[in-house]
């Protein structure tokens, strides 16, 4: 059965714990590391009041160190990479099956389907393609993503992260994919946490990754070798089956060409236990009211490629459909974060 938790108040630490893993391989795919965390806990109390507290410590899973070659497969076969590549210009991966190759760059590796093609370029639904322009891109972290925070009721960055990392307790220490990354704002966080043992970035922009890309850049002392961009697309993931231990997927969602059909490659990537993390907004309440909103939204998504949902009951179906169990959701005016667990 669903549970929901109406967010009432938040009061979290504004700023995000400082350490980080103390040795490294510096092959930018692979990372052996020890871990060392600040304490902190998010815990919900009965009356939906959110907070943190220094005291008690997050418990971290002592898993083997996960190195990207461990999780990335062919997007047409799934089965692993009989070759692997340098980071780079010129790096390359061959699938151990059909043979094909993908290649990278100094900033992403390509992973779609239509990788290497000469003649063929694929183009996604509107509201897909929007977010691979150079200027929406380059304006999503600087004033896009915050106006979510006004008209819809996000927590903003730091605040989600912490319940983000509430839902990924069971598997912290292990493997994280940030579907639909953007311009990377949550991979950035998941990698300087320190909390996971690679962080994938994963977006079907070029823009978006390269703007990712940049904003590394910028940070001293960012953990590059905990972190790899990888251009792909969500329905077609290129991991092996049950390989990844968590997948979050912020303000996504409704972005995607098929929920159901992104979700279900989300299931199949994610180990036995694995959680999948997302957040979107539901025009629910005041807006269930609006008359033939339903017949609307179907109209919306036809035309743009953008879903809209309308109550909690159909995330809950989408996680259930593609074989995800305990579902639950975080409610704050159409703001709704919502989690789901791979049985084990």
């Amino acid at each position: 059965m669903a549970t929901t938790t109406l967010i009432s108040n938040l009061s979290l630490p504004s700023q995000l714990g400082n350490s980080r893993p103390d040795s490294f391989k510096l092959n930018p795919f692979t990372v052996n590391f020890k871990r060392s965390f600040a304490a902190i806990t998010v815990r919900a109390s009965s009356t939906a009041f959110v907070e943190a507290t220094p005291t008690d410590p997050i418990e971290v899973q002592d898993n083997e160190a996960t190195t990207c070659n461990d999780l990335l497969a062919c997007p047409i076969c799934f089965d692993p990479f009989s070759s692997n590549g340098e980071s780079g210009s010129g790096s390359g991966f061959e699938c151990s099956t059909c043979k094909k190759t993908y290649s990278g760059n100094e900033i992403h590796l390509d992973l779609t389907v239509a990788s290497g093609a000469k003649n063929y370029g694929e183009s996604m639904p509107a509201a897909t393609e929007i977010f691979r322009t150079p200027l929406v891109s380059f304006l999503y972290e600087r004033g896009w993503r915050q106006s979510f925070s006004v008209w819809g009721g996000f927590p903003g960055p730091e605040k989600e992260f912490e319940l983000i990392k509430d839902y990924l307790k069971p598997v912290l220490g292990g493997s994280i994919i940030d579907a639909s990354c953007g311009s990377g704002l949550f991979s950035r966080l998941f990698a300087k946490s320190g909390l996971f043992s690679h962080v994938v970035a994963l977006d079907y922009s070029e823009n978006m990754l390269k703007q990712c890309y940049e904003f590394i850049e910028k940070e001293e002392n960012f953990p590059k070798e905990n972190i790899t961009l990888v251009r792909a697309d969500i329905s077609r993931l290129p991991f092996a089956t049950s390989s990844v231990d968590a997948v979050h997927a912020g303000a996504a969602i409704h972005c995607w060409p098929s929920p159901s059909g992104a979700v279900a490659e989300i299931s199949r990537v994610l180990r036995p236990g694995g959680v999948f993390v997302a957040t979107t907004y539901i025009l629910d309440g005041p807006f269930s009211f609006v008359p033939f909103l339903r017949e609307g939204t179907k109209r919306t998504r036809q035309i743009s490629g953008s879903q809209i949902f309308v109550s909690e009951g159909e995330l809950e179906d989408i996680c259930t459909a593609c074989g995800l169990v305990g579902f639950t959701a975080v409610r704050n005016r159409l703001f709704v974060m919502i989690s789901a667990t791979k049985p084990s």
